[in-house]
């Protein structure tokens, strides 16, 4: 059926696992594609905590000039490393069904954590991550850790951290996830954390097509509110900004927060309503947050 589809991908485990998956549903649904493999800026550079170099894109931002040259006809991303506001030319084509959302501490073998009790060293390059564990354990220390999975792994192993932070979803779809892994119930995702995106050029019906045979619409939905959250949020600056949306029983309930980086500040906002009532909610909730105590966390990000 029509042409050899192009997929566009970073080279670590977890984001092939990603393209693949990708590649296996274009296949059940009749399509023929072929993974083509870039480097991206955050690959290269391995040292520089993130929001150091600007967060947004740097995942990405390779793809989407492979993409507009015409070099591959769509890239999947982890959807928390993609810009709310994509580059001109690029549209979403497809959402896959979210994975976990939640965030887990993984020990290093023969370390121990104890909730509330003792002086930790944790590892983590998300300024989310930190401000959320300051603002719970104010006296422990955060170390930066950097890499795709398999190398922040190592790095556990070989420091001498308590333990690391990590996405559920990454570890758990290449077979990582320790069992002695803890998840942290108490921390809110980064917006679109878990969930998958699939992006082509504006225009092209054929990958448009083909992509929407596996497109989940709670899911799609669910990351918008999150991302329309963020985007309201972000004021330029790289800012602790968590959002996590659900569906159920026909109705949509999001949670939002934004945090001091030092974690001693904190604002947190929840919000219920009926799903065909969701549009706008992400910008809705982020403007009552700012109105309740979120503008003076955002003005210290400013400042």
């Amino acid at each position: 059926m029509g042409k050899v589809i192009q997929i566009g991908t970073r080279e670590s485990q977890l984001a092939l696992w990603q393209a693949n998956t990708v590649k296996g549903l274009l296949h059940q649904n009749g399509y023929t594609a072929e993974l083509v493999h870039i480097k991206s800026e955050g690959d290269t550079d391995l040292t520089t905590p993130l929001y150091e170099l600007g967060v947004q894109g740097i995942f990405t931002k390779a793809l989407d000039i492979a993409l507009l040259n015409g070099d591959i006809d769509i890239a999947v991303h982890s959807m928390k490393d993609v810009p709310t506001q994509m580059a001109k030319g690029i549209v979403q084509s497809a959402v896959l069904p979210r994975a976990s959302y939640k965030d887990l501490l993984v020990l290093k073998k023969g370390a121990s954590f104890s909730d509330g009790a003792g002086v930790h060293t944790i590892a983590t390059s998300s300024i989310r991550r930190k401000a959320q564990w300051l603002n719970r354990y104010p006296n422990d220390m955060i170390e930066n850790l950097r890499g795709n999975v398999n190398t922040r792994m190592r790095k556990v192993e070989e420091s001498d951290w308590n333990g690391a932070i990590f996405a559920a979803a990454g570890l758990e779809r290449i077979g990582l996830r320790p069992e002695t892994a803890i998840e942290l119930d108490w921390m809110l995702p980064a917006p679109a954390q878990g969930a998958i995106i699939v992006v082509c050029r504006d225009g092209d019906k054929y990958c448009l097509d083909a992509c929407a045979h596996f497109h989940d619409a709670d899911t799609a939905l669910c990351t918008s509110i999150e991302r329309d959250f963020l985007r309201a949020l972000m004021g330029g600056c790289s800012t602790p900004i968590s959002a996590f949306a659900t569906v159920a029983d026909g109705m949509v309930k999001f949670i939002g927060n934004i945090l001091s980086t030092d974690g001693t500040q904190k604002k947190e906002i929840t919000k219920t309503v009926m799903r065909d009532e969701a549009n706008g909610l992400g910008q809705a909730a982020a403007q009552e947050l700012l109105s309740t105590g979120g503008q003076q966390i955002l003005d210290g990000f400013k400042r």
